[in-house]
């Protein structure tokens, strides 16, 4: 661009940039410590302070420094006063000193333009005149822009600490209140800065909106710092081009751009963006429904009875789309698909009794803790079933004391995939006693078929061609060594 060949466009692109990064960076502290509306106000409170500095020292950049500073510390201990001596809410605090100082200030700039020979424009300080920047606008910026980034790297660690855990910070000896009046005194310093570039109302944009729009990508405060800095600079020098470009008011481009990055952040973000967040739950929806399939098949393929029409019918879901999760529970070799044919493999058994231990505790827990009838948890049940960690399972189970039936009376699958011990592993003549608490619903299945309960005692009698004998109240029964791999006993 040409026109960057101009002095004043040099010093407004500089001056914008050190503001976008100040404010980027300091936002983040004033969006996580819920500081938005007190730097909104303290940018409306300093006019005042902008006035009284006026008639002291005339139209001086520094004189209107001093003097916001001022105004804006009178702000701070206004409002943080009001909030702990006097029974105001918090927010109302804010409201009460930020308009009253406010008006003051444009009471104060209406009275002084009125005086013969002076200028002094209330839409210059309110939207900012960027354009119009000196050297000595651009070195207060710089001096101040380098100070409020160099404290807030100096003091990271005392931010960071009053910011998450101001109990422990106070435990550790540190003054949560000078951090927090110290915060506003760099609010305040970054106000007064961004007067030339986007005024005290749009200031509010630039520090919220880039640490908004950082906080979206990250959720470590190094880089939220980082990002929003950064951010700050891309939405400051954006908001100044297209400003040229299109002939407009710099500081109300650069709040456009900083809105437009944070919508595309808050639909693109990768974790937290709507969009992501759609697939999440979309993937989260088919997860369920795959679930739900392969806890049915589960159910079918124990009494025998599993095939794609018969499981299609269960589930009144459509063909294609049932065919659909069966070829993705394909992929993660828990079945097998051969046109209707369905086989469970072992690994799609075990998660499918992994669903069901989690709905029958969860169930047991809402009976046993919650109060809820048996009439009253099934559904409760179904839902849980898929949210519950492994983590949080094995802690309900705990709780519970390890049941090994639930409210309705069936069986609780354990934790194990494998035994602890096995029928299998019995020696000749050994006594032992059939588990509460098998290992998979299918084995219980089988073992109910053949008539052995939960604590039936046994005796071994021999091995026999892949059989294992055992005599059971007088009587022999034949268990199938791949069933008595799987059966849990203990020695009686």
């Amino acid at each position: 661009m040409d026109i960057l060949n101009e002095i004043w466009a040099v010093r407004a692109l500089i001056a914008s940039s050190l503001v976008g990064v100040m404010c980027g960076i300091l936002g983040a502290f004033i969006v996580l410590r819920n500081m938005s509306l007190i730097g909104d106000a303290l940018s409306h409170a300093i006019l005042p302070g902008v006035v009284v500095a006026f008639i002291l020292f005339g139209y001086s950049s520094f004189g209107f420094f001093i003097g916001a500073v001022i105004a804006g510390l009178v702000a701070a201990v206004g409002i943080t006063w009001i909030q702990e001596n006097i029974k105001t809410k918090n927010d109302a605090a804010i409201g009460i000193v930020f308009t009253a100082m406010f008006s003051l200030g444009v009471i104060g700039i209406s009275r002084v333009s009125k005086t013969d020979g002076v200028h002094l424009d209330l839409k210059d300080f309110l939207f900012g005149n960027i354009l119009g920047v000196s050297d000595q606008d651009l070195i207060m910026t710089a001096v101040v822009a380098l100070f409020v980034v160099a404290s807030i790297f100096i003091l990271y660690r005392y931010l960071f600490i009053s910011t998450f855990q101001p109990v422990i910070a106070r435990t550790m000896g540190i003054s949560v209140g000078l951090i927090h009046y110290f915060l506003m005194l760099l609010l305040s310093f970054s106000v007064v800065a961004s007067l030339q570039t986007v005024g005290v109302i749009l200031v509010v944009a630039m520090l919220i909106t880039p640490a908004s729009t950082a906080l979206l990508l990250s959720n470590k405060l190094k880089n939220v710092l980082w990002i929003s800095g950064i951010v700050g600079l891309i939405c400051a020098v954006s908001g100044l081009y297209f400003a040229i470009l299109w002939d407009t008011t710099p500081g109300p481009a650069m709040a456009v751009c900083a809105t437009i990055i944070y919508l595309l952040t808050a639909v693109f973000a990768p974790q937290k963006g709507l969009l992501s967040r759609f697939f999440v739950r979309q993937s989260h929806k088919s997860k369920i429904v795959r679930e739900d399939v392969l806890k049915q098949a589960f159910k079918l393929d124990i009494n025998n009875t599993l095939n794609f029409d018969l499981l299609k019918g269960k589930l009144e879901i459509g063909k294609g789309r049932l065919r659909k999760h069966l070829q993705a529970l394909e992929s993660k070799k828990w079945l097998v698909l051969k046109g209707n044919k369905i086989e469970l493999t072992s690994s799609g058994k075990d998660q499918a009794n992994q669903l069901v231990r989690a709905h029958r505790l969860w169930e047991s827990y809402l009976v046993q803790h919650m109060g809820l009838t048996e009439e009253q948890i099934h559904e409760d049940a179904e839902r849980f079933e898929h949210l519950l960690t492994e983590e949080l399972v094995d802690e309900v189970d705990e709780v519970l004391g390890y049941p090994w039936l639930d409210p309705h009376g069936s069986p609780i699958p354990s934790k194990e995939i494998k035994p602890s011990f096995a029928l299998s592993e019995l020696e000749s003549t050994q006594k032992a006693r059939i588990a509460n608490r098998q290992i998979g619903e299918e084995v219980t299945h089988e073992l109910w078929k053949l008539g052995l309960m939960p604590s039936s005692t046994f005796q071994l009698r021999n091995k026999e061609g892949g059989f294992f004998i055992i005599e059971v109240e007088g009587k022999e029964m034949k268990i199938p060594g791949s069933l008595a791999e799987r059966i849990s006993v203990s020695l009686s």
